[in-house]
């Protein structure tokens, strides 16, 4: 197994992370410092992190929460705000894949599968991700394509987009949109982006997996049908 996917699937960060760990030589292979391309067998090597043992975790945790509005999305908050993981148990290296900002709610899965959050989070995999949406005034069909075409956000134009109109009124529009990317408070910029602002916002789905009716605060676990969806065809 490469070095970096064994510290992911066993610890709180990242593959990047622990490229970057390797590359600034905090990653040991059995006293040795380990290099970036390593490989490890997990069952006979020793691998240390900052002079830490890291140990294989037998058991792997598959969650779905519905997050509530303000929480944030960090499994620690110097500032002592409650986070997604104080409606959790307290299982070692549990994390986030991926987040949703304070003011939104909606689906999060919780890992402590590296592995499994990699294919959730990285762009490669182009895992789509459903939300509703309410806005603050009407839009119209040009505005909608403009959205569904990409918009240019933080310098960046964001991939196309799929949108369904629930409701249109004067002063709201509700609506669905489906992404595949998981940037910084997306879906608020995009609609920033043609000066409709969003007042409410709710995640609904990640690739197969649903959010239905999991109760505000609640979590479950995973199926082993949702899991193997999940798997890269």
């Amino acid at each position: 197994m490469r070095l970096n996917k064994f510290i992911s699937a066993n610890s709180t960060h990242s593959r990047r992370k622990a490229d970057q760990l390797i590359e600034a030589k905090k990653v040991s292979i059995n006293g040795r410092t380990a290099t970036l391309g390593d490989q490890v067998d997990p069952t006979e090597d020793q691998v240390k992190v900052a002079g830490r043992l890291i140990t294989p975790q037998n058991k792997k945790i598959y969650l779905a929460l519905h997050k509530p509005a303000g929480y944030i999305t960090t499994r620690s908050d110097e500032m002592a705000r409650q986070t997604v993981m104080d409606l959790l148990p307290k299982i070692p290296n549990l994390r986030p894949a991926g987040r949703l900002d304070k003011e939104t709610e909606g689906l999060l899965i919780i890992s402590n599968d590296g592995e499994f959050i990699n294919i959730l989070t990285h762009p490669r995999y182009e895992c789509s991700k459903q939300y509703w949406v309410e806005l603050e005034r009407q839009i119209d069909p040009a505005e909608i394509r403009k959205i569904e075409s990409g918009v240019k956000i933080d310098g960046k134009k964001t991939a196309p987009s799929k949108i369904k109109i629930h409701e249109s009124r004067p002063k709201h529009t509700a609506l669905t949109i489906e992404i595949h990317e998981g940037r910084n408070r997306q879906i608020r910029k995009m609609f920033a982006s043609i000066d409709a602002p969003v007042k409410y916002l709710k995640r609904l789905s990640i690739g197969p997996i649903k959010l239905g009716d999991l109760k505000k605060g609640s979590y479950r676990e995973l199926s082993i049908k949702e899991l193997d969806a999940c798997k890269p065809s």
